[in-house]
């Protein structure tokens, strides 16, 4: 192929494509001025122009396409090396201009073309669209002056009415002949009778004259001449006479207006409309309807449902509400912020409409509501759902779809895998034109990359932490920062292969739905602070407060989890750091009621964006403080100083940042501002307008309060309220309440560990009453985990009067599933609880439940004769606490009732909870002895597959080469309680030397790692071993310390294993 000779020097080559470009504009440009020529002459001559301004000149070839016409060089053939960009008259494409090779040119970056030409061609088609538009409006304004000067001799200035008449008929029948007949049935309706008799001649005329019997004809009726202009002019020459000029127009323009409604209605629930189509049609009624209220308008309500059902939800409940805070200028601003692929049909997504929504009941609200801190939406871009799909279509990844009906451990293995491809897969090239966008208006701001699938936050259904939302700081070139974006929203596409999100699907039925995963790109709320960004504070709040923590803090009073820096660390339960917990209906009543309490469960470390290292990253808040404090607005309302066992709430210059010990508590934010007036303003006025408790999440920059997301409030399966059955046996029944009740579920408790009350008051030496804390810390470590309940009088952990309850820490009782405080009346005197304040958060994060009982309520049950008359295996446990016997009482739940189980439900909508004597669900079998069945896999039954697997190790484990007396098997494997998390808890008996303890346990330690590797494929739980082995000696049994308490124990015994069998 030869191509025109090119120079040695490259600047020259440069400047002359440029002169090359600048000639073809210029003559574009003289001819679209040309104003006696008319436009298939114009598009001809540009065809002969564009060549010239391009790099292979003599193998170019052009072509426009307008309407239904098309315009091309001679010879025209189709192209793959192709370019083009559209024509756009009033913000519809009407057509495109073309320009390809008909051979193969050499490649550069960015494709066959050069950028310049690609501005090139799409600086042509924006200017022929912007003459076809002055053309177009050039005659409507030459229509209109003519309308006018054919009514220059009426001398009312305000009959404009008939200019818009004479302007339709010139223009537009059909739209006048519509008008007309509302005209003439509104004058119908209002009583003049005129009107009302050429009403019928009107609509015969509409119907071509068909007579009264033309039913009854099976030949073609006559055709009869239409003479509707006139029946319009009577019409008119009536209203003129029976109505004000201004009554007339106002009329006329609101007609209009709703037919230009019932247009875009057509648009939206046209079957296979795209959503571009539907984004012109809105876009063309809101500049039409631009300073006319149409809010009660039949045609403006009929258009908000279709545009939610078309952009939001097809729920009708969602529906419903939005309707009334939704207007369709709403929808115009929000489609200017929509990328979606080409013929779109997609929606936002199911985290978009809740904030959507939740925005605009509180926008439409604030005069009401008076919100002292402004409120706000960040800046958000929306991709819609079918964009996954067109990326997975876009790379031929269709095969990814299969993917969800694969076995669990399959799913597992190829994730990362999938996640890789993804991140390496290519967009669309509209998609990335539509990110550059985007990246345009957010400028350099900190961005955020959340799913917002078609299932996602839906009621029964939030997939909470089951896709991914990623941090981008978002600084760099431009380029730089939309590969980063793109790779962020290829990886949330990824999360729907996720097997959390899989399984999360399948245990619910959702798996044969197509799921369809939005995209929301947001800017971070925040300020800048030294090299990080990050706003004050933000956090999560719920309308229902399950974790109450007082009898003064009620359900609906609410909760929020707040913490410094980006919510994530109020979201995600850490173990290592705590939010701060608040009720903003009863702000007053702290979880923590001492310095020292709400010192340790302070917010130890926050999350923010590094501008120097251009990441998301996690810091200490001490340090952060010491060196960035004093730039922090208003922080003596953050932070408290503790200072002799006392937090002091400071003054602004009061704060020495590097030597203070600061503790986050936002103590001056709650007391000295409206901030927590403000959250309990908002959840309430959502909780009602959206007709169910939600859930927020939100981010306060000092200024401004930020909606993040807003959707019902669905609780985790063993936080929903449990059904109280209405048949239990009164004689099955060990206790019920109807107090302060949260929701739960305990489903097998095989020992009650009772602290008797009475008992517990009798005791009178200090010493005695420090050792039943001491027996209650030694019952947490031998009974089976999350297997037992502790009852006890007043107030456990108390750390004053002993005599108020039982003297614990939380380290004591950490292994319970509940935590009952009883109070029984002394005389006219009931004991106040502590509602387990005193470790509240550590029972918060550990999910283990607390609850309150009124045994001298009358309306309650309390079987005291079962907690105080059953055998009290205490002194088969500990036979040094046996003189506590009448006060501590340990009840095998199972013995003393043939095999029962206590079954704990609690319902915090009914206020109502009871602890009754079962059947247990499911009954644990023998385990099997012989190696040769098949190897069960990590699934329902966790337990049986790990006793299994302790089997096998123990019948490989050869004794003479590693000094192993015995192997035995305990805990929550042993007991078939295991869970898809759990260890297997392991004892061995040793007598060897240290050389042989060393090398058995590297052999240990490879059966572990394994394990681990196993479960994880299956479950998706991770651990750095699945083994937890304890050595014992031979003394270590003979006094029975240690685990060695657990060979032969009365409860929960370690069960011994077969070892190998030396040859």
């Amino acid at each position: 192929m030869e191509q025109t000779k090119k120079t040695d020097d490259p600047l020259l080559e440069i400047l002359k494509e440029r002169a090359k470009e600048l000639n073809c504009l210029y003559q574009v440009e003289e001819i679209l001025n040309n104003r006696q020529l008319s436009l298939p002459e114009i598009f001809e001559g540009i065809i002969k122009v564009i060549p010239s301004g391009w790099q292979f000149p003599e193998i170019c070839q052009a072509r426009i396409v307008y309407e239904n016409s098309s315009y091309q060089s001679p010879n025209f053939q189709p192209s793959s090396w192709m370019d083009s960009s559209g024509i756009k008259v009033d913000e519809k494409i009407l057509g495109k201009v073309e320009v390809s090779y008909t051979k193969k040119v050499p490649w550069r970056e960015g494709g066959f073309f050069l950028d310049k030409e690609h501005t090139l061609i799409q600086t042509i088609a924006d200017r022929i669209g912007q003459v076809v538009l002055h053309r177009r409006m050039g005659h409507i304004l030459r229509e209109w002056d003519y309308a006018k000067q054919k009514l220059s001799g009426n001398q009312n200035e305000n009959q404009e009415w008939m200019v818009i008449i004479e302007l339709l008929r010139r223009t537009d029948k059909s739209m006048l002949f519509h008008i007309c007949q509302k005209m003439i049935r509104y004058l119908s309706w209002n009583g003049i009778t005129e009107a009302a008799a050429i009403l019928p001649k009107f609509e015969n005329g509409l119907s071509e004259g068909i007579g009264e019997k033309s039913d009854e004809l099976n030949s073609p009726s006559l055709k009869q001449p239409l003479d509707l202009l006139n029946i319009c002019d009577r019409a008119f020459k009536i209203a003129a006479e029976r109505l004000s000029d201004n009554e007339i127009t106002a009329q006329l323009k609101q007609w209009i207006l709703e037919e230009k409604g019932y247009q875009l209605i057509k648009v939206i629930n046209r079957i296979g409309a795209s959503l571009p189509e539907i984004i012109e049609a809105v876009t063309q009624y809101c500049n039409l309807a631009e300073g006319t209220d149409l809010l009660y308008s039949p045609t403006e309500r009929w258009l908000k449902v279709a545009l939610i059902r078309r952009f939001l939800s097809d729920d009708l409940n969602f529906i419903k509400i939005a309707k009334q805070y939704i207007d369709v200028k709403d929808f115009n601003e929000l489609i200017q912020r929509i990328i979606f692929p080409a013929g779109s049909h997609g929606k936002l997504g199911g985290k978009s409409a809740g904030m959507i929504l939740g925005y605009h009941i509180l926008h439409k609200l604030k005069e009401q509501l008076t919100l002292s801190h402004p409120l706000k939406l960040p800046k958000t871009w929306f991709i819609t759902t079918d964009g996954a799909t067109e990326f997975l279509h876009y790379n031929n990844l269709e095969d990814l779809y299969e993917l969800k009906y694969k076995d669990l451990h399959d799913i597992r293995a190829n994730y990362p895998n999938v996640i890789q491809l993804m991140k390496n897969s290519r967009f669309p090239s509209g998609m990335v034109k539509s990110l550059a966008m985007a990246l345009d208006d957010f400028g350099d701001t900190p961005l955020i990359v959340r799913s917002s699938s078609l299932l996602e936050d839906q009621v029964g259904a939030s997939f909470s932490g089951k896709y991914k939302s990623l941090f981008l700081a978002n600084q760099g070139s431009k380029q730089k920062r939309l590969e980063e974006l793109m790779d962020a929203i290829a990886e949330v596409y990824a999360s729907i292969y996720n097997p959390d999100s899989l399984q999360y699907r399948s245990e619910r039925g959702l798996l044969d739905f197509h799921e369809e995963m939005g995209i929301i790109i947001q800017e971070l709320v925040g300020i800048r602070i030294g090299p990080y960004y990050l706003p004050i504070c933000a956090g999560v709040a719920f309308t229902n407060n399950e974790l109450r923590w007082s009898p003064r803090v009620k359900r609906e009073d609410g909760l929020v989890r707040i913490v410094l820096g980006y919510g994530t660390r109020a979201v995600d339960r850490l173990s290592n750091d705590f939010p701060v917990l608040v009720s903003p209906g009863q702000p007053a009543l702290r979880v923590n009621h001492t310095p020292e309490e709400a010192k340790h469960y302070s917010p130890k470390k926050m999350d923010l964006i590094n501008f120097e290292k251009e990441t998301f990253e996690t810091v200490e808040i001490k340090e952060f403080l010491s060196e960035y404090g004093s730039l922090i607005p208003n922080s003596n309302t953050l932070v408290s100083v503790y200072r002799d066992d006392l937090l002091v709430q400071p003054s602004r210059f009061e704060i020495d940042f590097e030597n203070d010990d600061l503790v986050v508590t936002f103590e001056g934010l709650f007391s000295r501002t409206t901030f927590l007036k403000q959250i309990d303003t908002i959840l309430k006025t959502l909780t009602e307008k959206m007709n169910t408790p939600v859930d927020l999440e939100f981010a306060f920059d000092g200024e401004h309060f930020y909606l993040l997301q807003c959707r019902s409030q669905s609780s985790a399966e063993d936080n929903q309220p449990c059904p109280i059955p209405k048949d239990i046996s009164k004689e099955d029944i060990i206790f019920s309440a109807n107090r302060y009740i949260s929701n739960g579920k305990i489903s097998s408790v095989s020992y009650i560990v009772y602290v008797d009350p009475e008992g517990y008051g009798e005791v009178s030496k200090l010493e005695d009453l420090v050792r039943v804390g001491r027996a209650v810390s030694m019952l947490n470590s031998l009974l089976p985990k999350r297997q037992f309940i502790l009852m006890g009088p007043g107030r456990w952990g108390s750390r004053g009067d002993i005599k108020l309850g039982v003297q614990v820490s939380y380290a004591d009782l950490n292994n319970t599933s509940l935590l009952v405080e009883i109070a029984r009346k002394k005389g006219d005197y009931l004991p106040e609880l502590s509602f387990g304040t005193h470790f509240f958060q550590d029972l918060v994060e550990s999910n283990i439940r607390y609850l309150p009982l009124y045994p001298d309520d009358n309306s309650t049950i309390f079987n005291e004769t079962f907690l105080t008359k059953n055998q009290n295996i205490l002194e088969k446990l500990l036979p040094e606490f046996s003189d506590l016997a009448d006060v501590v009482r340990v009840i095998d739940v199972p013995n003393a009732t043939y095999g029962k189980v206590l079954r704990v439900l609690m319902n915090a909508d009914l206020e109502e909870a009871v602890g009754y004597l079962t059947e247990p669900t499911i009954m644990a079998p023998e385990p099997k002895q012989e190696l040769k069945t098949p190897l069960p896999q990590p699934g329902n039954d966790f337990w049986q597959w790990r006793y299994h697997m302790a089997e096998r190790i123990a019948a490989e484990l050869d004794p003479g080469r590693f000094g192993v007396k015995g192997m035995y098997l305990f805990g929550s494997t042993s007991n078939a309680t295991a869970g898809p998390g759990s260890d297997i808890d392991l004892l061995i008996h040793f007598q060897g030397s240290e050389n042989q303890r060393e090398e058995l346990s590297k052999w240990l330690d490879g059966w572990s790692l394994c394990l681990a590797e196993m479960n994880y494929l299956k479950t998706g739980y991770s651990s750095q071993g699945l083994l937890d082995v304890h050595f014992v000696t031979d003394e270590d049994i003979a006094n029975q310390t240690s685990f060695a308490v657990k060979i032969g124990a009365v409860s929960d015994p370690a069960h011994p294993l077969k070892l190998k069998t030396s040859s």
